[in-house]
């Protein structure tokens, strides 16, 4: 049998995988979904799920409700993506790394020649996922959609719960260049019966989610008006949440954008056991305060080090750079170094016209195909009078930033979740 290495090469190089090369790796329609579905014998329906979307957030949301699921003593599959060092990230059974073994064999038995089509990267691996699942009879999975939702592969599974945390201008080439349109595309995992829980929604947005539930059957409810919450303070490199249903509550992830991830959560383990989960406060306290440790969660407002204090994020859109932006412009330090990097399907104008022109910043590339050179993001950021030097890769921008900085200034390193997932390798 080839090596774990081998095959993980084989997997990348002969499935296109939207992380590496984009647009081109993206394949609208369910059909290869459900061709797959039934060649593996419908895996899926071995077990219970919650079917996670939206723009920003859903990682947070999937991750942080796996924790609590955990804690409520499930057995709790977690499918997510991108991964950020290891490809092992994407499938894990409570907060444990699919096994290298499983993987060598999925890989080893299901090639691309086993198939009729050539299945994308991400459609094959949601069936190693879901097949995993099934064999290690979990009793739930979360399962995040990869991009959009109406016609994303893992729309193919009927969940307990759909949850949508938010909407913002992001894959706007493929799913659409306004808030209406990307919402129709990801309230298509709104289904007939099954609760829909809605993190922020306004205006034609909400109009969108409302109509799809009306259309469908489905009852829904907007996190924004359940009143799960009396207040969201920051505390302790966290926020407590005070007056929950499982009382006051403190989560450990520090994000601003948390605040908002919180409500949605909260509503959907309110409605949860409304469906018959049995979900005690404990379990939710417990799951908000350890969610990093429980399921291996990185990149979200992550500290590196304390002195100088140094941050991470993987926000990458203008929905996810607001928080950031605002979140930096909160912290004090004397001197502000960005390491940034982004890759070229972005709103890259709108992301740079939201960062602070006080910065120092190290312009950097992601070792993906994706990635814009740095010296192109460097070119666009003057226009936003954005100033710093270039460099090579991640590690070496990183390096210059320390070289540079005192011990009270504040590193950030972002604009990218590939940039993170640099940082994070170089790290471990």
């Amino acid at each position: 049998m080839k090596s774990y290495e081998a095959l993980i090469e084989e997997l990348y190089n002969r499935f296109p995988a939207f992380q590496q090369v984009g647009a081109g790796a993206y394949k609208p329609g369910l059909e290869n979904a459900e061709a797959l579905d039934a060649h593996f014998g419908h895996p899926h329906r071995s077990f219970r799920t919650i079917h996670v979307g939206g723009t920003n957030g859903k990682g947070s949301t999937s991750h942080t409700l796996a924790a609590i699921l955990q804690k409520s003593n499930y057995r709790v599959g977690l499918y997510t993506s991108p991964h950020l060092a290891d490809f092992r990230e994407r499938i894990r059974i409570n907060g444990e790394m699919i096994p290298r073994e499983e993987v060598e064999h999925f890989l080893s038995q299901h090639s691309d020649e086993a198939f009729a089509f050539r299945p994308s990267f991400f459609e094959l691996t949601t069936f190693m996922a879901f097949s995993y699942f099934a064999s290690q009879k979990v009793d739930v999975a979360i399962i995040e959609v990869g991009l959009g939702g109406r016609l994303d592969t893992t729309n193919v599974i009927t969940p307990d719960m759909s949850i949508i945390t938010n909407i913002s201008l992001d894959h706007v080439a493929l799913l659409g260049h306004d808030h209406p349109t990307i919402a129709r595309e990801k309230a298509g995992i709104i289904k007939s019966g099954i609760q829909a829980v809605i993190g922020e929604a306004e205006g034609d947005v909400r109009a969108v989610f409302q109509q799809q539930a009306d259309e469908v059957g489905a009852p829904i409810f907007f996190a924004q008006e359940s009143h799960c919450m009396s207040s969201a303070t920051p505390s302790r490199g966290g926020w407590l949440y005070t007056d929950t249903l499982a009382g006051d509550v403190w989560g450990e992830l520090g994000g601003l954008c948390q605040e908002k991830n919180a409500a949605t959560i909260l509503t959907a383990v309110a409605e949860l056991r409304n469906r018959g989960y049995n979900i005690p406060d404990e379990a939710v306290r417990e799951g908000f305060a350890h969610v990093t440790t429980l399921t291996g969660l990185q990149g979200r407002w992550q500290k590196i080090a304390d002195a100088p204090l140094t941050i991470c994020d993987t926000g990458h859109n203008i929905g996810g750079m607001q928080y950031i932006a605002q979140q930096l412009a909160n912290t004090p330090c004397r001197n502000l170094r960005i390491v940034l990097g982004m890759v070229n399907d972005k709103d890259i104008s709108g992301v740079l016209s939201l960062l602070p022109r006080h910065a120092q910043y190290y312009f950097t590339q992601a070792s993906v195909a994706r990635a814009l050179s740095a010296q192109e993001v460097a070119d666009i950021a003057t226009q936003f009078g954005l100033q710093g030097n270039c460099y090579d890769n991640v590690a070496t921008a990183y390096a210059a930033a320390q070289k540079d900085t005192c011990e009270d200034d504040l590193i950030f390193i972002g604009g990218s979740t590939f940039v993170v997932a640099d940082l994070i390798k170089q790290l471990s």
